[in-house]
């Protein structure tokens, strides 16, 4: 009697333990999985508390006495962190705006080639520089682009004006985002193009039909398709407005002319830490508010792109 009340008192326990018994090789498979993010995402996060913490090496993260909020009033007085936020919203906004409609314009036009060769030779060409590092690429531009690279050379043979986008605070932030949109559109137009191939042909060919023409195809069939992979794409590049610019391309390429204009969160962060004295409280701090407002962020978009009628991530 004791077993049959537990099996009407809690099915859905049942029916878990069946579905893990039937398919405990593919649990078995999720298990590494779940394991590094408990490791890695999960048991770290427990450090949040160093941002309420003054840290004090012989206490350790527990024992150290409190700070309350001393580090979050510190961080919105610092003109340093100010500036650091700011570069980081200006170029995180300039990635949004600037490179963010590429790839799905390159996905659209790879798919718009009749030669399935020709697709794959250009889908290949520019899917490669995704797989070079940051470190390679700066020593590339800074051999092409400082004041004493190459470009500057040619312009100096030609009597031309030298200039270079790595020293010059104008052009650093659009250096940036063309070396970014360079390096990655065609990595992030895999996933649009992977989207495009889920699409009914049957629907291109009644379009052929019905006379309509290519762009009257890419409207009404194309778009229709990819739109609401293009929301879900949106959400996370948006719910990642404070982390989107690449600490490693940062890094590698700003240089003390552009700390203005090219410091952003996380060179603040690495500085802090390593170059003025560690301060782990304060750094803990900054990326906490980082994660809130990343996480305000990607709620609101989520929020907006299904009162539109699209999917969202929740």
């Amino acid at each position: 009697m004791r077993a049959h009340k537990t099996s009407i008192d809690n099915p859905r326990r049942i029916s878990l333990k069946k579905r893990i018994r039937n398919d405990w090789m593919l649990y078995l498979m999720l298990l590494p999985a779940i394991v590094w993010y408990i490791l890695f995402s999960y048991i770290p996060m427990g450090g949040i508390v160093l941002a309420f913490k003054n840290f004090r090496y012989d206490l350790g993260v527990l024992m150290s006495p409190w700070a309350g909020l001393d580090h979050f009033r510190r961080m919105f007085s610092d003109p340093d962190f100010m500036i650091a936020l700011k570069n980081t919203l200006i170029i995180s906004f300039g990635k949004l705006i600037f490179l963010f409609p590429i790839p799905i314009l390159v996905a659209i036009t790879l798919n718009e080639l009749q030669s399935v060769r020709m697709r794959r030779f250009f889908q290949t060409v520019f899917t490669f520089p995704h797989f070079i590092s940051w470190v390679v690429l700066a020593i590339i531009f800074t051999n092409l682009f400082s004041n004493y690279g190459l470009v500057n050379q040619l312009l100096q043979h030609f009597g031309l004006p030298t200039i270079s986008p790595l020293s010059n605070s104008n052009l650093f932030r659009p250096f940036l985002w063309i070396s970014a949109g360079w390096k990655e559109f065609g990595w992030d137009a895999v996933i649009y193009l992977a989207a495009l191939a889920g699409i009914d042909q049957d629907l291109y060919e009644a379009a052929d039909l019905d006379g309509a023409s290519r762009l009257q195809k890419i409207r009404h069939i194309t778009w229709p398709g990819i739109r609401s992979v293009v929301c879900i794409m949106l959400i996370l590049q948006v719910g990642n407005l404070l982390g989107s610019v690449s600490f490693d391309q940062v890094f590698n390429l700003y240089s003390a002319p552009v700390y203005g204009v090219g410091d952003i969160l996380d060179t603040f962060v690495q500085r802090q830490t390593f170059q003025l004295g560690a301060n782990f409280g304060y750094t803990t701090a900054v990326g906490l508010f980082k994660s809130v407002v990343n996480v305000i962020m990607i709620t609101l978009a989520n929020k907006i792109v299904t009162r539109a009628g699209e999917p969202g991530l929740f």
